[in-house]
């Protein structure tokens, strides 16, 4: 019987530190004493460690470089808390690995996107890239993507889960936690805006809403779903329409927060009290949720966490982590805050 090669969970086991020191020694980033160097290179001769010969391949005679791919859309506002976040995030961890981040955007509606995506990689020679939605979720971009280069992916969906490492909230159990609380709170007559029909995560989200209304015996069917597009501006629309209505709703849920807040600043125009006589919840728990008057209710998603998760998956993969795929789960959690409340509250 062949004997399991050791990995690098083996090495920080044998060296006593974390995988992600030992990443850092395997490809001589920063920030490691000379002692804890020495330690962990004394692991990888004992444990007789070797690097995945593929996962070397992609890193050598590269730029260090690792690319985070947002989709654009140029006729729309962008979502601009989101981006930032992930930035963030991906930025603090690179520099935990000794890495550089690009970050570059790619308008997602260009009937070449997937070559430009796979162009930037080439190009830059990247050493790994991390795909957020919509491209996260196309099968034949990972593919191409992870013949060229390590790749990790926020928020895929089940298409790619198992084609590249990624990571993530439970999108539909988002949806329905939120849900859950304003049907908590009183409400029966509640309305989705939902987020670009390409991004999954919006759509899962609404799953997870309708499994909450049908399990207080209401018909799913009866929750109104508007297309929106993540923007403050379809906030704005759709809330007009909802609003205008004969019997308009007592509560809006909202794919993201700039689309609730945009939803916000038209109950404001039409002097309704939130949420006295409409209560408005987001998903992200942006900065801007906070800022807005009232606070959002909204769905804390861990966006800085969710990159750094993804570039210490890309720096594993080029560290020689021996597993396939894996999908790392980040908690979630609903942050109730005023502008959700019992409908016809005094």
């Amino acid at each position: 019987m062949q004997a399991r090669r050791p990995t690098i969970d083996d090495v920080a086991r044998h060296s006593g530190v974390g995988r992600t020191t030992v990443s850092r020694v395997l490809n001589d980033g920063p920030n490691v004493r000379p002692e804890v160097r020495d330690r962990v290179w004394a692991s990888v001769r004992s444990l007789n460690y070797s690097v995945n010969p593929q996962a070397r391949s992609l890193a050598s005679g590269s730029s260090g470089l690792i690319a985070l791919v947002f989709a654009s859309d140029f006729d729309a506002q962008p979502n601009s808390f989101y981006a930032s976040a992930l930035e963030l995030g991906a930025l603090r961890e690179c520099l935990v690995q000794g890495r550089h981040l690009l970050t570059h955007h790619v308008p997602q509606h260009s009937p070449d996107w997937k070559r430009q995506v796979l162009e930037l990689i080439r190009t830059q020679r990247c050493q790994g890239v991390v795909l957020t939605p919509p491209f996260s979720d196309d099968p034949d971009l990972v593919k191409a993507a992870t013949a060229q280069c390590a790749v990790a992916l926020i928020s895929p969906s089940p298409s790619t889960r198992g084609l590249a490492d990624g990571v993530g909230v439970d999108d539909e159990a988002g949806g329905y936690d939120v849900a859950r609380h304003l049907l908590g709170l009183g409400h029966r007559n509640l309305a989705y805006i939902t987020g670009l029909e390409s991004h999954l995560s919006a759509a899962r989200r609404l799953e997870g809403l309708r499994r909450a209304v049908k399990s207080q015996g209401l018909d799913p069917a009866s929750v109104r779903v508007l297309g929106g597009d993540f923007t403050f501006r379809s906030g704005v629309e759709h809330t007009r329409r909802l609003l205008g209505e004969r019997s308009p709703p007592t509560a809006i849920i909202c794919a993201n927060d700039d689309t609730a807040a945009g939803a916000l600043s038209v109950a404001h125009g039409l002097h309704l009290s939130v949420p006295d006589e409409l209560s408005i919840t987001g998903f992200d728990d942006t900065p801007m949720s906070e800022i807005v008057w009232p606070p959002l209710t909204t769905v804390h998603q861990p966006l800085k966490d969710m990159a750094g998760a993804a570039v210490s998956a890309i720096a594993r993969r080029l560290a020689g982590e021996e597993d396939g795929p894996r999908f790392e789960t980040l908690p979630h959690r609903v942050i109730a805050r005023e502008s959700s409340g019992p409908p016809g509250a005094p």
